[in-house]
């Protein structure tokens, strides 16, 4: 598969490192992802001193990154990732020079025979550089604190070169480096097994299955720092790092053949819980922030990979999670209930994953109706997890509690009609804006009335359905917006949700049809983070993490769509 790098990073599993064409200057950079999102990530821009960068022609596919140069094939620069954090990359008749965008106190000094290290002062990383074949040149200057206008030339010997970058922290291990021949053919073995393991088969959406087996595979970084399993990040775009709700349908598509995987980003989260019980709304290498807290959807996802594999099933797995999900459970009960009588409350729209839907333009706290169904549905699990480890005690709470739950639930936020969201300054029902957060509670459809089921059925199909899928704002409603956010465009963990729950009550046919409707989003706008429900055109990230794991999901429950489109 051949893509392009203005959109897709050129990357590999377990990698921090990561190259990047900017698409509004056409300017190429290798990226360092340390320090999660918030952090500087270009760390070097990529030049070729004997040509202009429109001059060059890029090649890139899921092992291997060629720059050439146009007219003469035999002149380019081949990159591979190598395990460890290393970039191996091999001169063909080309030079390269890696331009440091450097920061205060960056230095750049000799680090032995053929080597340099390059301290990236702010980000705490070394970036060791080797030169196994060809030769090289350090520029700068010391400037009293740090190294300025520092960069590496690397120019070919005989025609052929062979360099090696390495990251690291503190002190580099001393060790020799295999050929670029041989981490490349390695690197190509890694990707099959990979390929092979992941959901899909040959057929109408062939390119689309190998986007996003792709992403799902060079989206992951490894153990470091704070972050102590490997862990899928939602992009290597931008949004590097792992939220605690995306790591839920990264899960899904890993259970099947890699369980150890999905459980990891499952698990990532349980050792950095906090005393409180709630998670953090996402964690890097570097920190984890609680600033918000995404809503309790876990237990669903543990219940849901407990039936592709065994591996979920045995007893210190489901213990394990069984207590994580418990203590999340309470955080929301002894935390976020405020008063007697009332439901959870989210005090920020990044709380519920929906940042900007139109429930929260009238300010904060508010309470959602999707909050309580996803906590009645995870106390419900949980009630059946602990009779499972003979907790009866725990099994008679959970139950006790979300059917105190619902009752309330029913009383403050259904008005007869449909579901509603309640300011808790006002006490008064949000009544502007159509969002299809306020369906949500179709997850717990099983202890809804049917009547009640299928007057919101209805509404889905009536108000919210487009051409490719739910609006998660209504497109009637005055606060729908073109490409915005969670203003109206489609989404695959709410779509997934949704069809999930169609699905369960009975509505197959209706959920079939958001999934057909979903896998031909990624024909028309890649693996975005979100599209247009009428015309399909992928919003902001177009190498979303948890798009692909559910297009892949959807695959395989529906193998036919892939056999037939």
């Amino acid at each position: 598969m051949k893509f392009d790098i203005r959109k897709i990073p050129f990357s590999r599993f377990g990698s921090y490192f990561a190259i990047s064409e900017e698409e509004s200057s056409g300017r190429w950079y290798l990226r360092d992802l340390h320090g999660g999102d918030e952090a500087v990530s270009n760390i070097y821009e990529i030049l070729f001193p004997e040509a202009e960068n429109a001059a060059i022609e890029v090649e890139a596919t899921e092992t291997l990154l060629i720059f050439r140069q146009k007219d003469e094939e035999k002149r380019s620069v081949s990159i591979v990732f190598g395990k460890e954090n290393t970039v191996h990359i091999k001169l063909s008749g080309m030079s390269l020079y890696l331009k440091a965008l450097g920061g205060k106190y960056d230095s750049l000094v000799p680090y032995g025979k053929n080597k340099w290290e390059h301290t990236l002062y702010s980000k705490e990383r070394r970036i060791l550089f080797t030169v196994e074949e060809g030769y090289a040149k350090s520029y700068g200057t010391w400037k009293m604190t740090g190294t300025e206008g520092a960069g590496m030339l690397f120019t070919p010997e005989e025609e052929a070169g062979y360099i090696v970058l390495e990251n690291y922290r503190t002190v580099w291990k001393k060790k020799e480096y295999p050929s670029f021949e041989e981490v490349q053919e390695c690197l190509k073995e890694e990707y099959k097994r990979w390929q092979n393991s992941m959901p899909g088969i040959p057929g109408v959406y062939e390119e689309e299955t190998a986007l996003a087996r792709y992403l799902s595979w060079t989206n992951f970084i490894g153990r470091e720092g704070v972050l102590k399993e490997p862990s899928m990040y939602s992009s290597k775009n931008w949004m590097f790092n792992i939220w605690s709700w995306d790591n839920c349908f990264s899960a899904l598509p890993l259970s099947y053949e890699q369980p150890e995987l999905a459980y990891s980003q499952l698990k990532v989260f349980y050792g950095i819980q906090d005393v409180s019980g709630c998670y953090p709304d996402y964690v890097n290498d570097r920190f984890y922030s609680y600033s918000c807290c995404k809503p309790p959807i876990h237990a669903w996802t543990f219940q849901k990979i407990r039936k592709n594999n065994g591996y979920f099933d045995e007893k210190e797995r489901i213990t394990e999670s069984y207590e994580s999900f418990k203590k999340v459970a309470e955080y929301w009960v002894n935390c976020r209930i405020k008063q007697e009588g009332a439901l959870p409350e989210y005090n920020h729209g990044n709380d519920s994953g929906w940042d900007n839907a139109s429930v929260f333009h009238q300010g904060v706290p508010v309470e959602a109706p999707d909050l309580t169904a996803y906590l009645i549905r995870q106390m419900d699990i949980l009630s059946g997890m602990a009779a499972e480890l003979g907790k009866e005690e725990d099994k008679n709470y959970f139950k006790e509690t979300a059917d105190r739950l619902f009752d309330t639930l029913m009383k403050r936020l259904y008005n007869g009609r449909k579901f509603i969201a309640r300011s808790v300054t006002t006490g008064q029902p949000i009544t502007q804006g159509d969002s299809l957060l306020l369906y949500l509670p179709v997850v717990i459809g099983y202890r809804l009335p049917g009547e009640i089921l299928d007057r919101m059925v209805l509404d889905l199909e009536e108000r919210f359905e487009a051409v490719y899928g739910l609006c998660t704002e209504s497109l009637a409603s005055p606060f729908y917006k073109e490409g915005g956010y969670w203003l109206g465009p489609v989404w695959a963990p709410v779509t997934y949700i949704m069809l999930d729950a169609l699905r369960e009550n009975g509505y197959e046919e209706f959920a079939r049809r958001l999934a057909e409707k979903f896998v031909k989003l990624a024909r028309i706008g890649l693996m975005a983070e979100n599209y247009d429900p009428v015309n399909g055109k992928g919003y902001d990230d177009p190498a979303f993490s948890w798009t692909s794991c559910v297009f892949l999901q959807l695959l395989k429950e529906y193998p036919d769509i892939q056999e037939r489109g």
